[in-house]
Order: structure tokens, then sequence, then C-alpha cells
């Protein structure tokens, strides 16, 4: 019998974070988890407490110190890190923060938690996602190659970067025979959906909002075998929304 594999991620409590907890433990994967708040008992996936890792990736001190605890979890191998935190800051009133009014600390806190934290993780769990030929998965956004009517600008602009950093690290961690791929979510029925994106629903060629589910499928899929010969590419996961 082979294994267990193990996936560490990022943005775990709701959403594409939360499908693919469900998607990954339904495969037989351990599944690592790490978010701002201590575990939550409530959280309905096995391993609980053991397997959940308190971080703060809007902090460079709390991502860098984070990976000896988590390489005390993973004896030495990771099958695959997925990049799912984002935030995206809105206006008082819950608007789209653009480029004239997000403040410059605002800027940084978003770059740290979608583009930086990525990339120090991956960095700091080279060697285990080597030892297992691993995969990385980043998630970027429809956002990061059009201006979106929802998605703030420090937002968009940290997913654009990421995927830049993507095809970079596909070149680096190709010779460890580490593979890493982005996918790039369009509108996906979640919590934090925007009033009005209905609208946008109705210009999409198959007219629907994706499921969490159908996220998470593209994202095992990226960390599988049946992916072997695929690194440096994102997929759009948004019924059509980029053509």
């Amino acid at each position: 019998m082979s294994a267990q594999k193990t996936l560490l991620l990022t943005g775990a409590s709701r959403g594409i974070g939360h499908a693919t907890v469900k998607r990954f433990s339904a495969e037989g994967w351990r599944v690592l988890t790490c978010s701002r708040q201590p575990f939550d008992a409530r959280c309905p996936w096995p391993g609980g407490e053991e397997n959940h890792i308190q971080i703060d990736l809007g902090d460079p001190q709390s991502t860098i110190d984070a990976i000896e605890t988590i390489r005390g979890k993973i004896d030495g191998r990771l099958d695959a890190l997925v990049n799912n935190a984002g935030i995206s800051p809105k206006t008082e009133e819950g608007g789209r923060l653009n480029t004239l009014e997000t403040d410059l600390r605002t800027w940084g806190k978003v770059f740290h938690v979608n583009f930086f934290a990525p990339i120090v993780l991956a960095r700091g769990l080279k060697d285990e996602l080597s030892a297992a030929r691993g995969a990385v998965v980043n998630v970027t956004s429809i956002a990061g190659t059009k201006v979106h009517p929802f998605a703030g600008a420090a937002y968009a602009t940290s997913k654009a970067a990421l995927k830049a950093l993507t095809r970079e690290m596909a070149h680096d961690f190709g010779p460890m025979g580490v593979r890493v791929n982005a996918i790039a979510p369009g509108e996906i029925e979640t919590s934090i959906l925007s009033p009005g994106t209905e609208k946008i629903v109705e210009t999409l060629p198959l007219r629907r909002l994706g499921q969490p589910s159908e996220v998470a499928d593209v994202i095992f899929f990226l960390c599988s075998p049946e992916s072997s010969y695929v690194t440096g590419t994102e997929i759009e996961v948004n019924a059509g929304q980029h053509v």
C-alpha cells in the first residue's frame, strides 16, 4: 500500500479552500490547513487540530517562522502545496478600491498574503516538495488579466504578479522534479460574491456561476499524476469569461 499523500493548503476555511479540503480528503490525502485563526473544532475534516497551523500570511516573519512548524508535521515529504489564501480589501461602503484610493500599507498587506506568502512557503519547503516530486498550485483570478467591477487594484495586480511568479517558479523548481501551475477562477458561488455578480453571469458563455467543487477538481488534477507533464501554466476556471 502506498504512503498517504500530504497537502498543505492556505485559505482553507471557506469557499474554494473548503471544497479543496473535502476533495483531497475524499481521495485519502492528509490535509494540513493554515489560517490566522486557531483550529476551530467545528471544522468537519479529519485530523483536526493536529493538522492545523496558525499563521498570519500578512506578516512576513509569521510566514517564515511557520516553515519549521510545518516541517515538524510532514516528515520530510510534501506532495502538494496549494496557495489559495487571498485578501481583497474594500472601501468602507464595500466598494472597489482603485489605484487612486488604495493606501500603501493596504497594497503591502495584500501583496504579502496574495503574492509573497506563496513563494516563501514553496521556497521554505522546496526539499520536502522535491522529495515527493510534488506539485504547487497558485490560485490566481480572472481579475489578474482584466479590470473587474468588484476586485480592487491591489488584489488584481497581486494576482497578475502571482501568474508571472508561477512561470518563474516552474522554471526554477522543475529541475527538482516539482511542477508549479496556477488556476484562475472566475465567478464562483461563495460567501464573498458581490451584489451585481448576476449581471456578469448573464454574459458568460456557460451562463452560470461556478461551484467551489468544480475549482477543487481542477486543483486536484494539477496535483495528481494525470497532469505529470504539465507545469508553468494557468488554467482558466471561469465558464469562458476570458474569451
